[in-house]
């Protein structure tokens, strides 16, 4: 943590080597023009592209300082714009951020979007509500996945509800990252529903088969990129259910169809009563999954079929 008088040299530095910056940056009144405010900002953009690939956290402070109209602090007295004209431009800045984003989403969401016809309105108070969510969001990644929402709930309203979408705000794009590693591991029917992370099988528990210690087995999720932490966050995240669940119990040569990234893939029971587990997707995961490309894991798919193969048998 850094002490006043380390925070006192710093500010003195910032001033000292940036005073005509800052003047530029903050000093303006009321009136001043928007466009003028749109050019600071791209200003901004160019002195932190400029700047070093691994700035200090005082560097990292300042530039989300100057960015947000929040640096007045760092300037003498006598150089700071008045508080009222500086909570002015700290708004118009987040509102023409702020329209700045829904308009990359809109461009990005067009692309998505086919131009045939559809049965279906969507709803005007559903898109209002989108547009609060979405308009605070600058990373690009991001703002592709709510693009993709928004054409899929223009092409086929009631694909994403409203508990979606304020899942998927709270979510940073480290978690947006997991579901799609999850996503990458996933079965699913054919209609991409139901989808489920195999993580093991066995065969239930029989005088004959009960000191069989292959009788039960256990994928190592964590070797595929989806450790046990990473289920407890999409738990938290409402996208997956934290406790495993079960597959019926198969009778010998019985089948399960599912769906593999786009490829179908089989599991035939190789003895009687044998069982899939696997973590469930909840409603609101099932929803966000739409939005993430087939992705097929090799790796995964080949260890899986070793690691079940004393149960069963996976074609695909």
């Amino acid at each position: 943590m850094l002490d006043f008088p380390a925070l006192y040299s710093f500010k003195e530095y910032t001033v000292a080597s940036n005073s005509i910056k800052e003047d530029t940056v903050i000093e303006h009144s009321v009136e001043q023009d928007t466009h003028t405010i749109v050019e600071q900002e791209q200003a901004q953009n160019v002195e932190k592209n400029n700047s070093s690939a691994n700035p200090s956290s005082q560097q990292q402070l300042l530039g989300f300082a100057k960015k947000f109209s929040l640096d007045a602090a760092f300037l003498p007295e006598n150089k700071q714009a008045p508080l009222e004209d500086r909570a002015y431009r700290r708004k118009k800045l987040n509102e023409l951020r702020q329209q700045k984003n829904m308009e990359e989403i809109m461009l990005r969401a067009a692309q998505y979007c086919s131009d045939g016809t559809i049965t279906d309105r969507a709803d005007q108070d559903w898109f209002s509500h989108f547009v609060r969510l979405a308009e605070g969001i600058s990373n690009k990644t991001m703002q592709n996945l709510w693009a993709k929402i928004l054409a899929g709930e223009i092409s086929h309203p009631g694909s994403y509800s409203l508990k979606t979408l304020q899942i998927f705000r709270s979510m940073s794009i480290t978690e947006a990252k997991l579901l799609a590693k999850a996503c990458s591991l996933a079965v699913s029917d054919g209609r991409k529903k139901n989808i489920r992370v195999i993580s093991g099988a066995y065969q239930i528990p029989k005088l004959f088969n009960f000191f069989n210690r292959q009788r039960q087995q256990r994928l190592d999720l964590s070797l595929a990129g989806l450790n046990y932490a990473d289920i407890l966050t999409l738990a938290d995240n409402h996208l997956l259910f934290e406790q495993e669940a079960e597959s019926h119990a198969l009778a010998k040569g019985e089948k399960i169809q599912f769906n593999y990234n786009g490829k179908p893939l089989s599991f035939v029971a190789k003895k009687a009563d044998a069982i899939l587990t696997f973590y469930k997707f909840t409603p609101i995961g099932t929803e966000l999954a739409h939005l993430v490309n087939d992705n097929m894991d090799d790796n995964y798919l080949t260890t899986m079929k070793t690691q079940l193969a004393e149960n069963f048998i996976i074609e695909g």
